[in-house]
């Protein structure tokens, strides 16, 4: 197996988990409404398991799932200007990511392991396992950011300019 279909396989498994916790999410919510207005009952731990996949589902998505170019961004200057430009917009976005993502990872861990002691109240998921699809966030976007500026330095071709036209273009 090659490197290139090693990684389109991870990816689709990415795609994977984020519909498994779509999905999940959904169900949790139709249960939820069944049991408030049909039965009269409310329940708590289908809006704590709502509330747990949506959070896994945002930062699983935008660390392992979204591509780059698929990312919101308000990018009205950087398409005006010419490819220098936005070669120097990227490597400047690179460092600012990597270096505020990089600082704050030591105490992100620290934080995250330290919340091992405090549990959910209805499912009792231990708030390290919780939040620790934030480290993986943030060392997905140090990779990532990492990747974007080298190839900023390094690449013979600018980065190109946003196309509305084109459902990734950002716009």
């Amino acid at each position: 197996m090659s490197v290139q279909s090693l990684a389109h396989w991870l990816a689709r498994r990415a795609e994977n988990v984020a519909a498994t916790l779509l999905a999940v999410m959904f169900l949790a919510f139709i249960v939820q409404i069944v049991f408030r207005y049909l039965f009269n009952f409310p329940i708590g731990w289908t809006s704590e398991l709502s509330t747990v996949t949506w959070l896994w589902l945002v930062l699983w998505g935008a660390a392992l799932v979204v591509p780059e170019s698929e990312e919101i961004r308000f990018d009205l200057v950087y398409g005006l200007v010419g490819p220098g430009m936005r070669r120097l917009f990227v490597l400047m976005m690179a460092v600012a990511v990597v270096g505020l993502y990089g600082i704050s990872l030591p105490a992100v861990v620290d934080y995250v392991t330290f919340m091992r002691v405090q549990k959910t109240a209805y499912l009792d998921i231990r708030f390290d396992w919780l939040f620790s699809v934030y480290v993986l966030f943030a060392v997905a976007s140090i990779a990532r950011y990492l990747w974007l500026g080298w190839r900023a330095l390094f690449a013979t071709a600018a980065p190109p300019p946003p196309d509305p036209s084109k459902t990734g273009s950002g716009i």
